[in-house]
C-alpha cells in the first residue's frame, strides 16, 4: 500500500480506538508510519481524512449489517423484524467504538457544512436501505414515501436504542422490549 492507503487504514484504526475528537494528526501518522505532513498532502486536513475514514467504515459496516438484517428464508414478517432487532442490538454491544464514532460524526457535522451535506446524503441512503430491508425489496424499488416514512421511523428507533445501549450497556434495551414497546405505541394510532 502507498502512503494514502496507509493513512486511511491508520485513520480507521484510530477512529475505532480513540474516536473522532481524540484522534490527533500525530496518532494517525504514527499508526501509518509516515510523517504528519503526509496527511495534508494526501487529504488536506485531519478532518477530511477522518471523515473519509469514518464513511469508509460505515460503508463496510452497512454492507455487512444489511446482509445480517435481511430476513432469513422462512421468516414471517414478525420473526424477521424481531431477528433484525436482535442483530442490531448485538451490533451495538459488539462495536460500541463504531457507534460512538457515528455519534461524533453527527456532532462534527453541525460545525462543518460540507460534512453536514455528506451526512444528509448518507442518512437518506440509510433510510432507503432500511425500508428495503423491512419490505424485502431492493433499494431501487423503495418508494420515496416508504423511505421517508418506514425508513425514517426505523432509523429513528435504531438511533434511540443505540444511544440508550451506549449510555447504559448494563440496562440496554432488548429486542423483546423494543417490540413490546412498539406494540404498546400502536395502541395510540
Amino acid at each position: 500500500m502507498g502512503n494514502r492507503e496507509d493513512l486511511l487504514g491508520a485513520a480507521k484504526q484510530c477512529l475505532r480506538e480513540k474516536g473522532y475528537d481524540r484522534t490527533s494528526v500525530r496518532d494517525i501518522a504514527t499508526a501509518a508510519g509516515v510523517s504528519t505532513a503526509a496527511i495534508g498532502y494526501h487529504y488536506g486536513s485531519r478532518e477530511a481524512l477522518l471523515t473519509q475514514a469514518l464513511f469508509a467504515i460505515l460503508d463496510e459496516w452497512g454492507d455487512s449489517l444489511g446482509r445480517a438484517l435481511a430476513p432469513a428464508a422462512g421468516d414471517d414478517a414478525v420473526r424477521g423484524f424481531q431477528r433484525m432487532w436482535e442483530s442490531l442490538i448485538e451490533q451495538f454491544a459488539a462495536h460500541p467504538d463504531l457507534w460512538l464514532a457515528t455519534v461524533e460524526l453527527f456532532l462534527q457535522a453541525q460545525r462543518q457544512p460540507g460534512l453536514r451535506t455528506q451526512l444528509a446524503g448518507g442518512m437518506a441512503e440509510g433510510r432507503r436501505g432500511m425500508a428495503g430491508i423491512l419490505q424485502s425489496v431492493p433499494e431501487r424499488e423503495v418508494t420515496d414515501r416508504s423511505a421517508r416514512t418506514l425508513g425514517m421511523v426505523q432509523s429513528a428507533l435504531m438511533s434511540g436504542v443505540m444511544v440508550q445501549s451506549l449510555s447504559d450497556p448494563a440496562n440496554a434495551p432488548t429486542a423483546e422490549e423494543v417490540l413490546a414497546g412498539l406494540r404498546e405505541l400502536t395502541k395510540f394510532l
